[in-house]
C-alpha cells in the first residue's frame, strides 16, 4: 500500500533492490510490465525494460488493453519477444512490429470476459504481422486457461479461418515463447508433443463446436 500513490518509487524498487536479486539468484528469463492508463506510463515502461534487458531479461510484455500510448514501440525498441493485448491498435504500432521480430499476441477470451473490444487481429494478418493466441489466464480478467476456446473465439468474433487460428494457436505460440525450434509443428527434429482430437469432420468443426472438448488424448515427450 505505500507505493499505491508513489508509483515512481516502486519502480525504483523493482530497479535497485528487485532486479539486482533476481539476476544474482537467477530467479527469471524474463520481464514483464502492464503500460497502461493508471498502471505503469511509457516513461516508467521504459526504465523497466532497460534495466531489465541490462539484467540479462528479455521483454514479454501487456500493452494496448485499453488504450494506445507507444508501448508497443517501447517493447520492440528493447527487443520483446512478444507483445500481447493489443486490443487498440494504430497504424505506428503496426509499422513497430512489421520492423521487428516482435510476436503479436492476441488474447480473445480476455476480451470475452470483460466485454471489451477484441484485437483487429484480421488487421495485423492483413500487414503481415505474425500472430499468436493466449488465454491470458489470471483471475482478474481471464479465469479459464481454454485454448479451444480461444481458438473458437478467434474465429468467431476475430474472423480467422479455422488454419490461421490453428498457426496462431501452435507454431506462432511456441515463437512467442522462444520455443519455435522445438515445438509447435510436427516436424523431424522437434519434440512430439502432440494433441489427438476425437473423430471429427474437418478442421473447421474446432472452431465451430465451441464449448465441446475435442480433445481424445495428449502426447507429451520428455
Amino acid at each position: 500500500m505505500e507505493y499505491k500513490t508513489n508509483q515512481d518509487a516502486y519502480v525504483d524498487l523493482v530497479i535497485n533492490e528487485m532486479l539486482p536479486a533476481i539476476q544474482k539468484e537467477k530467479l527469471a528469463d524474463y520481464i514483464d510490465v502492464f503500460c497502461e492508463r493508471n498502471y505503469f506510463s511509457p516513461e516508467q515502461l521504459d526504465r523497466i525494460l532497460d534495466a531489465g534487458t541490462k539484467a540479462g531479461l528479455k521483454p514479454k510484455i501487456h500493452v494496448n488493453q485499453f488504450s494506445v500510448l507507444g508501448g508497443v514501440e517501447i517493447g520492440v525498441k528493447h527487443g520483446a519477444v512478444s507483445v500481447d493485448h493489443l486490443e487498440e491498435l494504430d497504424e505506428n504500432d503496426i509499422i513497430a512490429l512489421d520492423k521487428s521480430n516482435t510476436i503479436a499476441t492476441a488474447l480473445p477470451s480476455c476480451s470475452f470476459f470483460l466485454g471489451i473490444p477484441y484485437s483487429p487481429v484480421r488487421t495485423m494478418l492483413n500487414n503481415n504481422l505474425a500472430v499468436a493466441l493466449a488465454s491470458d489466464y489470471n483471475p482478474g480478467s481471464t479465469p479459464s486457461g481454454n485454448m479451444q476456446f480461444v481458438n473458437s473465439l478467434a474465429c468467431i468474433q476475430m474472423k480467422l479461418t479455422p488454419e490461421e487460428a490453428l498457426n496462431a494457436t501452435t507454431i506462432n505460440g511456441a515463437y512467442a515463447m522462444e520455443l519455435g525450434n522445438e515445438l509447435g509443428s510436427i516436424t523431424l527434429g522437434k519434440k512430439a508433443n502432440l494433441i489427438i482430437t476425437k473423430e471429427i469432420p474437418s478442421l473447421n468443426y474446432l472452431p465451430y463446436s465451441f464449448g465441446e472438448n475435442k480433445v481424445e488424448r495428449m502426447i507429451l515427450s520428455k
